[in-house]
């Protein structure tokens, strides 16, 4: 393996990493948006609140070091990407600020108005920052990018099936994520209607993303041809990892059996993101740029490893950390529920 694509395998890692915790992440809070108002939504809503107050923004970390990889290492795929796809990127860009606004306001506003407000704009940033993503990646994929400073069109680059259908997708997986890793915490804080209410969604979710990405693949075959044949070709057996990881955590929910299920669907999203991966290799752009013509000097490349193994020294163990002691109750925001989430009253509703 060359210096160049072992950066690249960095990059993906980065990639993976941040689809799964960030996307569980985003997936949180389309389901707040969604819970409903007044009783209904007031215990699901808190069970969300509680299990990501202490980590969600943590799970940024791995979008900076994805972008500070791309950079350095690609400079010339990052300048494409970034001058043709601008308007997706920076949608997304503040969806990521509006979400944080939101999610901080909605506890600290004075007035209920100014509460429910800040809650609805954290619901709609974390629904629409994953789908204008998903847009980006869909420009990529269907070789919409090409190389130079502002070489593609800055509309029509991103607004076209395969960019919307992969924008869907994201949504869609990251509603899928969240809600398993939320019947995992609904265990945890033990409310067990909770776990059944978060189960259902997440069989619900599942499909969806599923019927999704089946049209992706339709719409792939006919827009991405180089990427289709590479997903039936070398990446071949990643997707059928995904598929059977996917149906696991089906049966899983479906036996009420919850251990596993989360590592299972995220293993399952891993699949699908190397899949990409290994579809388009050799190209960062697919069929115009390669990962070698891309790749920074190779004193660049041999910093940027030496870098990624000190972040793997330090950056993992002390998330490792953070999310062991949240998992564990030992952090002291998370010791107990902000909203009682055992109230009969409330389990009475979610089960309508």
């Amino acid at each position: 393996m060359s210096r160049a694509d072992a950066v690249a395998v960095v990059l993906w890692i980065g990639a993976t990493l941040y689809a799964i915790f960030g996307g569980a992440d985003f997936g949180a809070g389309l389901w707040s948006l969604l819970a409903g108002g007044g009783e209904r939504g007031r215990r699901p809503r808190a069970l969300i609140d509680w299990a990501i107050g202490p980590v969600w923004e943590a799970n940024h970390v791995w979008l900076i070091f994805v972008l500070v990889v791309l950079w350095t290492g690609f400079s010339s795929a990052f300048e494409s990407i970034f001058s043709t796809l601008f308007i997706p990127l920076c949608l997304a860009a503040l969806g990521i600020v509006l979400r944080g606004s939101g999610f901080a306001f909605q506890h600290s506003a004075r007035r209920a108005s100014g509460r429910a407000l800040a809650a609805t704009i954290f619901g709609l940033a974390s629904v629409l920052t994953p789908f204008f993503m998903g847009t980006v990646v869909g420009a990529i994929a269907g070789g919409r990018v090409p190389v130079g400073n502002a070489a593609g069109d800055p509309v029509t680059s991103w607004l076209n099936p395969l960019s919307l259908v992969i924008g869907a997708l994201f949504v869609a997986t990251c509603a899928y994520l969240s809600a398993v890793f939320l019947v995992s915490d609904a265990r945890r804080a033990r409310a067990p209607d909770l776990e059944r209410y978060f189960g259902t969604r997440a069989l619900v979710s599942a499909i969806v993303t599923g019927a999704l990405a089946a049209a992706g693949l339709v719409v792939l075959r006919s827009d991405a041809r180089f990427v289709f044949d590479g997903l039936k070709g070398d990446a071949l057996p990643l997707v059928i990892l995904s598929i059977v990881c996917g149906s696991a955590v089906l049966v899983l929910l479906r036996r009420n059996a919850r251990r596993g299920a989360r590592v299972l669907a995220a293993g399952a999203v891993a699949c699908v993101i190397w899949a990409w991966g290994v579809a388009q290799h050799p190209y960062l752009l697919p069929q115009k740029l390669t990962i070698a013509a891309a790749a920074a000097p190779s004193a660049t490349l041999t910093s940027l490893l030496v870098v990624f193994v000190v972040a793997v020294l330090v950056v993992l163990p002390s998330l490792g950390l953070l999310f062991t002691l949240v998992q564990r109750n030992l952090v002291r925001e998370t010791s107990t529920p902000a909203v009682q989430l055992h109230d009969e009253p409330g389990a009475d509703t979610l089960r309508r």
